[in-house]
């Protein structure tokens, strides 16, 4: 269960597919947000590692290698996986343009076939670091 709870808050967030090259940093830190929930949806293991920073770290404890795990067992555990945001807000830190910020209210469902057999109301917080054009998952915890 304490792995569920671990996997589906990874799983939580959330906005187009990889990171945007957009000039405009705000919106490629949304692209990267969603395309954060996208590859959990689909269950792209390879493609969310490729998102997380090389610094990871989730709950203040947890590392990339922990994710990569969690996720890989979570997805043989479930057939489908669903991240309902409910809501969403990402910033850029104004005194680090480098830094940006999102939290959200997600419900996160996990189920074999049509009907959901779990779902699990999270609320996450991230900080993402950008690197060159892109925006890496640096932090991420949850409630």
């Amino acid at each position: 269960m304490l792995i569920r709870r671990h996997f589906l808050a990874l799983s939580l967030v959330l906005a187009a597919n990889g990171c945007s090259r957009s000039a405009d940093p705000q919106a490629s830190l949304e692209a990267a947000v969603q395309a954060l929930q996208d590859n959990l949806e689909a269950k792209k293991t390879s493609n969310v590692m490729d998102l997380l920073d090389s610094k990871f770290q989730a709950q203040q404890e947890l590392d990339r290698e922990w994710a990569r795990r969690t996720m890989t067992l979570m997805f043989l555990q479930h057939a489908n996986v669903k991240i309902v945001a409910l809501t969403r807000s990402s910033q850029i830190d104004p005194g680090s343009p480098q830094t940006g910020y999102t939290e959200a209210q997600v419900v996160i469902t996990g189920a074999q076939s049509i009907i959901p057999d779990a779902a699990s109301p999270y609320t996450v917080r991230l900080q993402w670091y950008r690197d060159g054009e892109q925006w890496k998952l640096r932090t991420l915890d949850w409630e």
